[in-house]
């Protein structure tokens, strides 16, 4: 399993790989995996013949006072997890081979960043949007894989592609969860126990709108508070919202079309996100959307039915 520290040097790899026809699926992360990124690399591993994983700490999505120079590392663990899960290549550059002297050019995305993690972390998503661009140039990957967790950042990944007229398929995986409810990421690691115990009332508040949706709620209001009572432990509840899957539009009055009701959250110092998807029976749902539920939840495109469960 090599590893590649230059741009030069991978490209010049998967070069030989296209040439051979080979269907590469790449999987970016910044590092410090766990079961919730083996998850999207083994679907790569199931749907291509190659698997490219990047370990980069992406400088520009974090803000002043953000965790940029405290985010959790751990290389070796990251190339074992990557061998036994059967990755081909790993992409370990530095900041200076992605961002080289000089560097000015960046991706604006648009109002799909603008809400939520965009309202409270500005900028952050024109990094995202930036970084994921120059990977994607550089690996030219058939597929790439996403978690559901990260879900707007999935929303604005798909949306870069569908403009910038990328020939690259987007697979979101769903949510890895601890089996208390907990939404894997790598900024558990920051938790004391005492607040990782805290931070189990935000699946628990997900969980509880999922259950009154499943029984037939439909009011988003109600939903939202659902969830919101079930959040009390939290020091910071920075957002709560209620909405459209697609455009992430605030959904107001009844629940007809895919959603999503999504949280972000300090617990102490920790800040986490998390979210659940509210989707109609597909018999109530248009093409389009139908289309939609299946790029957006993937293995769980029949969904409505299935609820969010611990892995």
């Amino acid at each position: 399993m090599p590893t590649f520290r230059t741009i030069k040097s991978l490209t010049q790899c998967l070069k030989g790989y296209r040439t051979a026809g080979l269907r590469v699926g790449f999987v970016p992360t910044m590092g410090f995996l766990h079961a919730g990124h083996r998850a999207l690399i083994e679907e790569s591993v199931a749907r291509c013949d190659i698997t490219v994983v990047s370990l980069f700490v992406n400088p520009t999505q974090f803000g002043p006072n953000e965790d940029l120079d405290r985010y959790p590392r751990a290389l070796e663990a990251d190339h074992d997890l990557c061998r036994t899960a059967g990755v081909n290549l790993i992409f370990v550059p530095d900041a200076s081979e992605i961002y080289p002297p000089g560097f000015q050019t960046y991706v604006e995305p648009g109002p799909v960043a603008e809400p939520l993690c965009g309202a409270v972390r500005p900028g952050h998503f024109r990094g995202v949007a930036t970084v994921v661009t120059k990977l994607f140039n550089i690996v030219q990957p058939d597929v790439a894989f996403f978690g559901q967790k990260d879900f707007q950042q999935c929303a604005v990944i798909r949306q870069l592609v569908r403009d910038l007229n990328l020939p690259i398929e987007i697979v979101t995986v769903p949510t890895v969860r601890e089996p208390d409810g907990l939404a894997l990421s790598s900024r558990n690691s920051y938790l004391s126990a005492a607040d990782r115990a805290r931070a189990r009332c935000l699946s628990r508040g997900l969980f509880a709108a999922h259950a009154a949706f499943q029984a037939g709620e439909r009011d988003s209001q109600r939903l939202v508070e659902t969830a919101q009572a079930q959040m009390t432990e939290v020091d910071q509840l920075q957002y709560l919202q209620l909405v459209d899957a697609r455009t992430l539009e605030p959904i107001l009055g009844s629940v007809e079309q895919p959603a999503a009701l999504c949280v972000a959250a300090c617990v102490g110092t920790t800040r986490l996100i998390d979210n659940v998807l509210l989707i109609p029976p597909p018999q109530a749902l248009a093409d389009h959307e139908l289309e939609l539920v299946s790029h957006v939840i993937g293995r769980q495109a029949t969904a409505g039915a299935a609820g969010p469960r611990p892995s």
